[in-house]
């Protein structure tokens, strides 16, 4: 492509002199040489009255039946038209059959080039036209500029800046208008900003150009600053101004500004144009006065799609996705068609909503408009299901596309790696890297998240590794996602070191660190930490007080956290949501200040959910009441039917308490309902493999040398003061209770480790479910008289077993 534009430089400054006024005349004049009668007949109406592809189609016969194909008005129009309608295939033929061609017919062929736009055949056809000794005028440099439209045709677009030059348009104003858009467009605002300042004269379309070439490009202050040098220059701002500096305000948050500009479009009478009510919805909503952007919406004479999915976006991007859906449904009610941006949108909302049923609706709506196609769309999709549990068939629709960007790859990983499936998410990252998509900050965040999950140290430090080589560990997310990853995979001080060592922390790295300290039970050093975040410009959010909230049950620090509690609504005004209510009855629970915790309950504002009464639930079995836990399973059972795990908790509860008829009654009606309890899952790794073991499991390979191993492991702990805790099970003999016990997945996981590793070597294990108590006081001796440090985490926190004492402090 360079170097045909090379040669047409050549042929320009050989055979032509600079183009003057008088050739634009000649370029129009050659209209007079058709015929008065032509204009004047039916075919003429006809084409003229043309809509869409398919009224000229039907219209062509008639120009060819009356012999109009040869006149050079109808040949113009219809290469014209088909261009419009994008046949340009269609628009070539018409071209191509013409002998004698005027030089209006190569400027509208190449029009239609431009247009679709195709650079490559654009660039092709202007050599052609130059071969054709056609001589170029201002409108042939300006189509092949509005053709490159990113910076990979930059290169072209310098090469037609060239031409333009030597062709003597470099004072042109609408050719450097044109040149001053394509640099923007190509993000290179500091070039169209040469351009700009170089014209000897500008209009409101040079500076309109400006201005939202700043604002595309991310330089809002300086579209703003446009602005107000046009203002200087006594120059109106017009609608165009209006529309194309509103993204900048909405950027920076600006919103007296935004008013200012608002205040300015209803003087001007420009109110009422719907691609400015349209920005002004876009502008308020970003600015966070979503209230002040439904009133525009609502009070807008004339809505196009646009104008719906900014609406819904609004919500969408304001946590209210419910609304966003209300929005959505009224579009398709008032007969407005969706985009896919709609689709989107309704998707987004959908995916935060956790709504499959509507997120169906949706993708059923997507194959109807013929949008299933488009990968954004189909990315989308992806998403939605991936956040609605429904991963399998997030990956059917991964499967089947045919072009897959890097953000389909991400929303898988990521869709994996929130979904309980690590391994898959990682599999699929491998599978990116040999197909040579080069992963972003977003890949790397997703693909930590699956490590996270995965809770694996050694292959936390093989990512860590990685982003380090790719210098991304400066990138505040990134750095983020380590400070959460090290501490869910057990290395609370590596996280600590990520942490102290990152020089920008959103409120997102504090909320990590901080859960991390809770989890690890280590809640005075979670509460260090929040108030070393209040000293600073970082404000807590309801996540951070949620965190400091569960740190503060992990260790007993009920005090503390009561104050928390309080201090979010009154020092923050953060309404408490269904998870903070939670901690805090966890809170309570723990301690065994149950009758508090039920108080509490009781006088929540809002009825409480599962999560709530699940709390005490748990706290119950603690505290082995069973006055209390009959209440709150009620709770449960109504709520919550379908779940076995917490029949499970009740039945364990009656028996702590020796009520056997009670237990039979539990377990009689978990068989009738069909209710099952998960059973139990713990994995170890070794040497970059994971081995996962069940309760009673012999199905892995070692499973001979592992329970010969545990055996003389359990004879062990027993000389050390180890007593199997027999009362957790039920209906068998002693001898049958202790074999049960002694072969629960955590003891499997343990001794494949203590097996496969050397003398000093950290175990670490993970567990699906609580740690059970006879576990829990298991591990304590193995750590004892193996003189090893085991380290467990369970569905809640971990546990760091060392000579023969637990971190938790037997409060877990």
């Amino acid at each position: 492509m360079s170097s045909q534009l090379a040669h047409v430089s050549t042929i320009t400054r050989i055979q032509n002199p600079p183009f003057s006024s008088s050739h634009h005349q000649q370029f129009l004049s050659q209209r007079t040489y058709i015929p008065a009668k032509v204009y004047e007949h039916p075919a003429a109406l006809l084409l003229e009255r043309c809509s869409s592809l398919e009224d000229l189609r039907r219209v062509l016969p008639l120009v060819f039946k009356n012999g109009l194909s040869q006149e050079h008005l109808f040949q113009t129009k219809l290469v014209s038209l088909f261009c419009r309608y994008g046949s340009v295939v269609e628009a070539a033929r018409v071209f191509d059959a013409v002998d004698d061609k005027l030089d209006v017919l190569y400027h509208t062929m190449l029009k239609g080039y431009a247009k679709v736009p195709d650079l490559d055949k654009a660039v092709s056809f202007f050599v052609r036209m130059r071969c054709d000794d056609v001589e170029p005028v201002v409108y042939n440099f300006t189509y092949l500029l509005k053709a490159c439209g990113d910076e990979a045709e930059l290169g072209v677009g310098k090469e037609v800046h060239g031409l333009l030059v030597k062709s003597g348009f470099s004072l042109d104003l609408f050719a450097m208008t044109g040149l001053e858009n394509m640099y923007a467009k190509c993000r290179q605002v500091h070039e169209a900003r040469k351009v700009f300042d170089r014209m000897p004269e500008r209009d409101l379309v040079s500076w309109n150009t400006m201005v939202s070439g700043y604002s595309q490009n991310g330089l809002a202050r300086m579209a703003l600053e446009m602005v107000a040098l046009m203002c200087e220059e006594n120059l109106k701002p017009s609608f165009i101004t209006v529309v194309s500096v509103l993204p900048a305000v909405s950027a920076l948050g600006l919103i007296l500004i935004g008013k200012e500009i608002h205040g300015y479009a209803m003087r001007a009478g420009f109110d009422s144009l719907v691609n400015i009510s349209t920005a002004l919805v876009d502008m308020y909503a970003k600015c966070g006065s979503l209230n002040t952007a439904r009133r525009i919406f609502d009070g807008m004479l004339e809505k196009n799609v646009v104008s719906w999915n900014s609406m819904i976006d609004a919500y969408v991007q304001n946590e209210n996705p419910k609304e966003a859906m209300v929005v959505f449904q009224k579009m398709l009610d008032e007969g407005v068609k969706p985009t896919d941006v709609s689709i989107m949108g309704a998707l987004h909302a959908c995916a935060d909503l956790g709504d499959l049923e509507k997120g169906r609706f949706v993708h059923r709506l997507s194959v109807e408009l013929d949008l299933d196609r488009n990968v954004s769309v189909v990315n989308s999709l992806i998403s939605m299901y991936c956040k609605c549990k429904d991963v399998d068939t997030a990956a059917s629709l991964f499967g089947k596309l045919r072009t897959r960007t890097l953000v389909s790859w991400n929303a898988m990983i990521l869709g994996f790696a929130q979904n309980g499936r690590p391994i898959e998410a990682l599999n699929y990252f491998s599978q990116m890297r040999a197909w040579t998509v080069k992963p972003d900050t977003f890949t790397y965040v997703s693909v930590i998240t699956a490590l996270a999950e995965l809770s694996v140290t050694h292959q936390a430090k093989w990512i860590h590794g990685v982003v380090m080589r790719n210098c991304l560990d400066k990138n505040v997310f990134v750095a983020t996602a380590l400070v959460d990853m090290y501490a869910k995979c057990g290395a609370i001080t590596t996280a600590r070191k990520v942490f102290d060592m990152m020089s920008e922390r959103h409120v997102t790295t504090w909320n990590a660190m901080i859960d991390g300290y809770g989890t690890h039970g280590i809640g005075k050093a979670a509460l260090e930490l929040f108030e070393e975040m209040r000293k600073g410009n970082v404000k807590p959010n309801g996540v951070t007080f949620l965190s400091v909230i569960s740190a503060c049950s992990h260790s007993g620090l009920v005090e503390a956290g009561v104050k928390c509690f309080h201090m979010m609504k009154e020092g923050y005004s953060i309404e408490p949501s269904m998870d903070h209510y939670g901690a805090m009855v966890d809170l309570l629970g723990r301690t065994g200040l149950l009758n508090e915790a039920w108080d509490f309950i009781a006088q929540m504002p809002v009825k409480p959910a599962v999560n709530v009464y699940g709390a005490m639930l748990g706290a119950c079995q603690i505290h082995k009441n069973v006055s209390f836990a009959e209440k709150a399973a009620e709770r449960l059972f109504e709520l919550n039917p379908d779940d076995g795990g917490y029949h499970v908790l009740l039945a364990n509860i009656y028996r702590a308490a020796s009520m056997w008829e009670k237990v039979g009654q539990v377990r009689v009606s978990m068989l009738r309902q069909g209710l099952r309890k998960t059973p139990g899952c713990s994995m170890v790794e070794i040497k970059n493999e994971v081995h996962s073991f069940f309760s009673g499991s012999t199905d892995h390979p070692s499973s001979k040398e592992i329970y010969t191993f545990l055996e003389k492991l359990m004879c062990k702990i027993k000389e050390a003061g180890y007593v199997p805790d027999t009362k957790l099970i039920l209906g068998v003999e002693d001898d049958i209770k202790e074999q049960l016990l002694s072969s629960h997945s955590e003891k499997l996981a343990i001794s494949f480790g203590l097996l496969n590793t050397t003398a000093g070597t950290t175990i670490h294990v993970r567990k699906n479910l609580r740690v059970c108590a006879d576990c829990h006081n298991a591990t304590k001796y193995i750590s004892l008289v193996t003189g090893r440090e085991i380290v467990v985490r369970d569905m809640q926190r971990f546990h760091h077993f060392k000579n023969g004492v637990c971190s938790c402090g037997d409060y877990w």
